[in-house]
Protein backbone atom coordinates (compact mmCIF):
# COMPACT_ATOMS: atom_id res chain seq x y z
CA UNK A 1 0.00 0.00 0.00
CA UNK A 2 2.97 2.25 0.38
CA UNK A 3 5.31 3.73 -2.14
CA UNK A 4 9.00 3.87 -1.46
CA UNK A 5 10.05 7.40 -0.46
CA UNK A 6 11.68 9.48 -3.19
CA UNK A 7 10.25 7.25 -5.87
CA UNK A 8 7.67 9.18 -7.85
CA UNK A 9 7.66 6.80 -10.81
CA UNK A 10 4.74 4.51 -11.37
CA UNK A 11 5.04 0.75 -10.80
CA UNK A 12 6.44 -1.15 -13.76
CA UNK A 13 3.64 -3.64 -14.18
CA UNK A 14 0.14 -4.44 -13.07
CA UNK A 15 1.46 -7.43 -11.14
CA UNK A 16 3.64 -5.13 -9.03
CA UNK A 17 0.74 -2.79 -8.35
CA UNK A 18 -1.61 -5.61 -7.42
CA UNK A 19 0.93 -7.18 -5.09
CA UNK A 20 0.24 -4.55 -2.46
CA UNK A 21 -3.52 -5.20 -2.69
CA UNK A 22 -3.65 -8.81 -1.64
CA UNK A 23 -1.11 -10.42 -3.96
CA UNK A 24 1.61 -11.67 -1.63
CA UNK A 25 1.56 -10.66 2.02
CA UNK A 26 4.54 -9.18 3.80
CA UNK A 27 6.36 -11.50 6.13
CA UNK A 28 7.55 -10.47 9.54
CA UNK A 29 10.62 -8.32 8.99
CA UNK A 30 13.52 -7.79 11.35
CA UNK A 31 13.55 -4.80 13.66
CA UNK A 32 13.54 -1.53 11.75
CA UNK A 33 15.24 0.53 14.41
CA UNK A 34 18.54 0.08 12.56
CA UNK A 35 19.49 0.82 8.99
CA UNK A 36 19.75 -2.02 6.52
CA UNK A 37 22.62 -3.00 4.28
CA UNK A 38 25.60 -5.33 4.51
CA UNK A 39 28.03 -2.46 3.89
CA UNK A 40 26.88 -0.74 7.08
CA UNK A 41 27.28 -3.97 9.05
CA UNK A 42 30.80 -4.35 7.70
CA UNK A 43 31.67 -0.81 8.75
CA UNK A 44 30.21 -1.25 12.22
CA UNK A 45 32.10 -4.52 12.77
CA UNK A 46 35.37 -2.99 11.63
CA UNK A 47 34.97 0.06 13.86
CA UNK A 48 33.90 -1.53 17.12
CA UNK A 49 34.69 0.58 20.14
CA UNK A 50 34.55 3.89 18.23
CA UNK A 51 31.05 5.24 18.48
CA UNK A 52 30.04 8.19 16.36
CA UNK A 53 26.67 9.16 17.76
CA UNK A 54 26.65 12.56 16.12
CA UNK A 55 27.95 11.42 12.74
CA UNK A 56 25.71 10.62 9.82
CA UNK A 57 26.67 7.10 8.73
CA UNK A 58 25.85 5.94 5.25
CA UNK A 59 22.69 3.88 5.21
CA UNK A 60 22.01 1.08 2.77
CA UNK A 61 18.73 0.88 0.87
CA UNK A 62 15.72 -0.08 2.97
CA UNK A 63 13.39 -2.75 1.75
CA UNK A 64 9.72 -2.07 1.10
CA UNK A 65 9.01 -4.31 4.07
CA UNK A 66 11.11 -2.17 6.40
CA UNK A 67 9.43 1.01 5.16
CA UNK A 68 5.99 -0.53 5.70
CA UNK A 69 6.85 -1.43 9.28
CA UNK A 70 8.39 1.94 10.06
CA UNK A 71 5.35 3.85 8.73
CA UNK A 72 3.01 1.53 10.65
CA UNK A 73 5.06 2.18 13.79
CA UNK A 74 4.88 5.94 13.22
CA UNK A 75 1.10 5.84 12.69
CA UNK A 76 0.60 3.86 15.90
CA UNK A 77 2.83 6.29 17.83
CA UNK A 78 0.83 9.30 16.57
CA UNK A 79 -2.51 7.67 17.40
CA UNK A 80 -1.35 6.78 20.92
CA UNK A 81 0.09 10.24 21.62
CA UNK A 82 -3.10 11.88 20.33
CA UNK A 83 -5.16 10.13 23.01
CA UNK A 84 -3.90 12.71 25.53
CA UNK A 85 -4.65 15.59 23.13
CA UNK A 86 -1.21 17.07 23.81
CA UNK A 87 0.71 18.37 20.77
CA UNK A 88 3.19 15.81 19.48
CA UNK A 89 6.76 17.09 19.28
CA UNK A 90 8.95 16.34 16.30
CA UNK A 91 11.84 15.61 18.68
CA UNK A 92 9.77 12.87 20.36
CA UNK A 93 8.94 11.34 16.99
CA UNK A 94 12.60 11.30 15.99
CA UNK A 95 13.71 9.91 19.33
CA UNK A 96 11.11 7.19 19.88
CA UNK A 97 10.24 6.10 16.34
CA UNK A 98 12.46 7.33 13.53
CA UNK A 99 15.92 6.42 14.85
CA UNK A 100 18.33 5.80 11.97
CA UNK A 101 15.66 6.72 9.42
CA UNK A 102 16.17 10.47 9.93
CA UNK A 103 17.40 10.88 6.36
CA UNK A 104 13.92 10.03 5.03
CA UNK A 105 11.85 11.47 7.89
CA UNK A 106 9.86 13.88 5.65
CA UNK A 107 8.88 10.98 3.37
CA UNK A 108 7.89 8.77 6.30
CA UNK A 109 5.82 11.58 7.82
CA UNK A 110 4.06 12.18 4.49
CA UNK A 111 3.21 8.49 4.09
CA UNK A 112 2.00 8.29 7.70
CA UNK A 113 -0.17 11.39 7.19
CA UNK A 114 -1.76 9.86 4.08
CA UNK A 115 -2.52 6.63 5.92
CA UNK A 116 -3.96 8.49 8.92
CA UNK A 117 -6.33 10.41 6.64
CA UNK A 118 -7.51 7.69 4.29
CA UNK A 119 -7.56 4.70 6.64
CA UNK A 120 -8.24 6.20 10.07
CA UNK A 121 -10.03 9.47 9.27
CA UNK A 122 -7.49 11.79 10.91
CA UNK A 123 -5.56 14.67 9.39
CA UNK A 124 -2.02 15.37 10.65
CA UNK A 125 -1.40 19.12 10.87
CA UNK A 126 1.38 21.28 12.25
CA UNK A 127 0.05 23.27 15.19
CA UNK A 128 1.78 26.50 14.17
CA UNK A 129 4.11 27.27 11.27
CA UNK A 130 7.66 26.06 12.00
CA UNK A 131 6.64 24.94 15.50
CA UNK A 132 7.65 21.31 14.86
CA UNK A 133 4.63 20.17 16.86
CA UNK A 134 1.69 18.26 15.42
CA UNK A 135 -1.89 17.36 16.26
CA UNK A 136 -4.47 15.03 14.72
CA UNK A 137 -7.78 16.48 13.53
CA UNK A 138 -10.82 14.25 13.15
CA UNK A 139 -12.01 14.59 9.55
CA UNK A 140 -15.55 13.30 9.97
CA UNK A 141 -16.76 15.76 7.35
CA UNK A 142 -14.48 15.24 4.33
CA UNK A 143 -14.28 17.72 1.49
CA UNK A 144 -16.63 17.04 -1.38
CA UNK A 145 -14.00 15.45 -3.62
CA UNK A 146 -12.88 13.03 -0.91
CA UNK A 147 -16.47 12.19 -0.03
CA UNK A 148 -16.95 11.06 -3.63
CA UNK A 149 -13.86 8.86 -3.43
CA UNK A 150 -14.42 7.48 0.06
CA UNK A 151 -17.99 6.44 -0.66
CA UNK A 152 -20.14 7.99 2.09
CA UNK A 153 -20.05 10.20 5.16
CA UNK A 154 -16.38 9.56 5.96
CA UNK A 155 -16.63 8.16 9.49
CA UNK A 156 -13.42 6.66 10.95
CA UNK A 157 -14.52 3.14 9.99
CA UNK A 158 -15.17 4.15 6.38
CA UNK A 159 -11.47 4.05 5.54
CA UNK A 160 -11.19 0.47 6.79
CA UNK A 161 -14.30 -0.55 4.87
CA UNK A 162 -12.95 1.01 1.67
CA UNK A 163 -9.65 -0.82 2.17
CA UNK A 164 -11.47 -4.15 2.48
CA UNK A 165 -13.74 -3.41 -0.50
CA UNK A 166 -10.63 -2.48 -2.48
CA UNK A 167 -8.88 -5.72 -1.56
CA UNK A 168 -11.93 -7.72 -2.62
CA UNK A 169 -12.23 -5.93 -5.96
CA UNK A 170 -8.51 -6.12 -6.77
CA UNK A 171 -8.52 -9.87 -6.05
CA UNK A 172 -11.31 -10.65 -8.49
CA UNK A 173 -14.32 -9.85 -6.26
CA UNK A 174 -13.59 -12.58 -3.70
CA UNK A 175 -10.80 -12.76 -1.13
CA UNK A 176 -9.86 -15.13 1.67
CA UNK A 177 -10.13 -13.70 5.17
CA UNK A 178 -6.54 -14.75 5.89
CA UNK A 179 -5.36 -12.60 2.96
CA UNK A 180 -7.27 -9.61 4.33
CA UNK A 181 -5.51 -9.90 7.70
CA UNK A 182 -2.15 -10.43 6.02
CA UNK A 183 -2.62 -7.03 4.40
CA UNK A 184 -4.14 -5.23 7.40
CA UNK A 185 -1.27 -6.31 9.65
CA UNK A 186 0.93 -4.11 7.49
CA UNK A 187 -1.28 -1.19 8.55
CA UNK A 188 -0.97 -2.08 12.23
CA UNK A 189 -4.47 -3.61 12.35
CA UNK A 190 -4.61 -7.11 13.87
CA UNK A 191 -7.54 -9.52 14.29
CA UNK A 192 -6.64 -10.35 17.91
CA UNK A 193 -5.70 -6.86 19.18
CA UNK A 194 -7.96 -3.97 20.15
CA UNK A 195 -7.33 -0.96 17.94
CA UNK A 196 -7.35 2.66 19.06
CA UNK A 197 -9.66 3.73 16.24
CA UNK A 198 -11.53 0.59 15.19
CA UNK A 199 -11.94 -1.15 18.54
CA UNK A 200 -12.26 -4.87 17.72
CA UNK A 201 -11.28 -4.99 14.02
CA UNK A 202 -12.31 -8.62 13.52
CA UNK A 203 -15.76 -8.02 14.97
CA UNK A 204 -16.11 -4.83 12.91
CA UNK A 205 -15.27 -6.58 9.63
CA UNK A 206 -16.84 -10.01 10.08
CA UNK A 207 -19.90 -8.98 12.12
CA UNK A 208 -20.73 -5.25 11.92
CA UNK A 209 -20.00 -4.74 8.21
CA UNK A 210 -21.74 -8.05 7.50
CA UNK A 211 -24.81 -7.12 9.56
CA UNK A 212 -24.92 -3.75 7.76
CA UNK A 213 -24.80 -5.75 4.48
CA UNK A 214 -21.63 -4.07 3.23
CA UNK A 215 -19.90 -7.46 3.15
CA UNK A 216 -20.76 -11.11 2.62
CA UNK A 217 -18.84 -13.53 4.85
CA UNK A 218 -18.87 -17.24 4.03
CA UNK A 219 -16.97 -20.30 5.14
CA UNK A 220 -14.88 -21.90 2.39
CA UNK A 221 -15.77 -25.60 2.23
CA UNK A 222 -13.13 -28.29 2.69
CA UNK A 223 -10.45 -25.98 4.15
CA UNK A 224 -8.18 -27.14 6.95
CA UNK A 225 -7.61 -25.04 8.94
CA UNK A 226 -11.01 -23.46 8.41
CA UNK A 227 -10.94 -20.31 6.29
CA UNK A 228 -13.59 -17.81 5.20
CA UNK A 229 -14.02 -15.59 2.18
CA UNK A 230 -15.32 -12.06 1.79
CA UNK A 231 -17.31 -10.48 -1.03
CA UNK A 232 -19.15 -7.20 -1.52
CA UNK A 233 -22.59 -7.13 0.05
CA UNK A 234 -25.69 -5.62 -1.56
CA UNK A 235 -25.39 -2.37 0.40
CA UNK A 236 -21.86 -1.79 -0.88
CA UNK A 237 -23.10 -2.14 -4.45
CA UNK A 238 -25.86 0.40 -3.77
CA UNK A 239 -23.83 3.01 -1.86
CA UNK A 240 -20.57 2.89 -3.79
CA UNK A 241 -19.24 1.46 -7.05
CA UNK A 242 -16.23 -0.37 -8.42
CA UNK A 243 -15.01 2.83 -10.03
CA UNK A 244 -15.20 4.78 -6.75
CA UNK A 245 -13.33 2.03 -4.93
CA UNK A 246 -10.71 1.86 -7.69
CA UNK A 247 -10.29 5.64 -7.44
CA UNK A 248 -9.78 5.24 -3.69
CA UNK A 249 -7.09 2.59 -4.27
CA UNK A 250 -5.43 4.79 -6.89
CA UNK A 251 -5.49 7.86 -4.64
CA UNK A 252 -3.90 5.96 -1.76
CA UNK A 253 -1.12 4.89 -4.15
CA UNK A 254 -0.88 8.30 -5.85
CA UNK A 255 -1.58 6.52 -9.14
CA UNK A 256 -4.15 6.66 -11.91
CA UNK A 257 -7.04 4.16 -12.00
CA UNK A 258 -5.97 3.24 -15.53
CA UNK A 259 -2.75 1.81 -14.09
CA UNK A 260 -4.86 -1.28 -13.27
CA UNK A 261 -6.24 -1.98 -16.78
CA UNK A 262 -8.20 -5.14 -15.95
CA UNK A 263 -9.94 -3.57 -12.94
CA UNK A 264 -10.44 -0.29 -14.82
CA UNK A 265 -12.22 -2.06 -17.69
CA UNK A 266 -14.41 -3.94 -15.21
CA UNK A 267 -15.22 -0.71 -13.37
CA UNK A 268 -16.11 1.03 -16.65
CA UNK A 269 -18.44 -1.82 -17.59
CA UNK A 270 -20.05 -1.54 -14.16
CA UNK A 271 -20.56 2.22 -14.65
CA UNK A 272 -22.17 1.63 -18.04
CA UNK A 273 -24.47 -1.01 -16.57
CA UNK A 274 -25.52 1.37 -13.81
CA UNK A 275 -26.22 4.12 -16.33
CA UNK A 276 -28.60 1.97 -18.37
CA UNK A 277 -32.26 2.49 -17.38
CA UNK A 278 -33.87 -0.49 -15.75
CA UNK A 279 -36.73 -2.06 -17.66
CA UNK A 280 -39.71 -2.58 -15.39
CA UNK A 281 -41.73 -4.53 -17.91
CA UNK A 282 -42.21 -5.34 -21.60
CA UNK A 283 -41.80 -2.46 -24.00
CA UNK A 284 -45.10 -1.05 -25.33
CA UNK A 285 -45.99 -2.11 -28.85
CA UNK A 286 -46.05 0.60 -31.49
Amino acid sequence: MLQKPRSRGRPNSQAERERDWGHGAAEEAPSTSRGAGSSQEARSSSSQGSRRAEASPEVGPRSQQQLELKVAELVQFLLIKDQKKIPIKRTDILKHVIGDYKDIFPDLLKLAAERLEYVFGYKLVELEPKSNTYILINTLEPVEEDAEVRGDQGTPTTGLLMIVLGLIFMKGNTIKETEVWDFLRRLGVYPTKKHLVFGDPKKLITEEFVRQRYLEYRRIPHTDPVDYELQWGPRANLETSKMKVLKFVAKVHNQDPKDWPAQYCEALADEEARARPETSGPAPSS
